[in-house]
């Protein structure tokens, strides 16, 4: 088989692999997102505290700092499907945790009928300094599904780094119904792929004293979960990070 045509059915691979992880061969969970207030989140923090466990993960203080770089067409589709609630829908990003850049992964993640999904695969840092130089040959030599399916999305569709988006996370985990509850604060935004390499470089902030709550359950949520995060007049949103840090384009 010629170089080419190798190429040509590694990328067709790819494609059907999009189609199929919608399907329940991969594990799809309830995602409930919630915008709230400063106020908000102090009150329920405080009730989260007395009830659950905090993420194995987390530091001293219970919380840690995730930096994301998000990909997008130059016809920003996913911004836009996200906007448009389209109910099919992915998007694709690079993520380290803390000040650790030594430890990366390169994250898909994918809506279908209400329930979401996510595949990832670890990436050294010279693989990702290669991928911000769009020197992507070794995606499609690497016989990962995930990663040759991000290089026929980079060359296919042109998908290119649109914005940083970093914030400070709170989580807490409940074992029944694998319930994992985060409330993200101080989101900040970077342009492009802008010293995505450096965690110390400064950000800006996108929103005043609002946190994002979010709950994830596998196939149900217990009624103490659901009774914790009430807030009065709380509605469930369709409310993006990435979205908000593209408002300042």
């Amino acid at each position: 088989m010629t170089t080419a045509a190798a190429t040509t059915t590694m990328m067709a691979t790819a494609a059907q692999t999009m189609t199929t992880d919608l399907k329940p061969l991969y594990a799809m969970r309830h995602e409930l997102k919630h915008r709230i207030s400063f106020q908000d989140d102090l009150v329920l923090n405080g009730r989260l505290n007395k009830l659950f466990s905090h993420d194995k993960h987390a530091g001293s203080n219970g919380t840690y700092q995730i930096t994301s770089l998000y990909f997008d067409t130059p016809y920003d589709t996913a911004l836009r499907e996200k906007i448009d609630g389209v109910n099919r829908r992915e998007k694709f990003r690079l993520r380290y945790y803390g000040t650790d850049t030594s430890f990366i992964r390169l994250e898909k993640k994918y809506k279908s009928n209400g329930l979401c999904g996510k595949r990832s695969v670890r990436l050294s840092f010279e693989e990702v300094q290669k991928i911000l130089n769009n020197d992507i040959g070794f995606l499609l030599e690497s016989k990962n599904p995930l990663l040759i399916e991000f290089y026929s999305k980079l060359a296919g569709k042109r998908l290119c780094p649109k914005t940083i988006v970093s914030y400070e996370r709170e989580a807490y985990f409940y074992e029944p119904g694998n319930v994992r509850i985060t409330l993200d604060r101080n989101i900040r935004s970077g342009i492009g792929n802008i010293d995505f390499l450096n965690p110390d470089i400064l950000r800006i902030p996108v929103t005043e004293q609002v946190t994002i709550l979010e709950i994830k359950y596998d196939s149900f949520l217990p009624d103490i979960v659901r009774m914790a995060v009430q807030i009065p007049d709380r509605q469930a949103s369709a409310c993006s990070k990435y979205a908000l840090c593209r408002r300042f384009d």
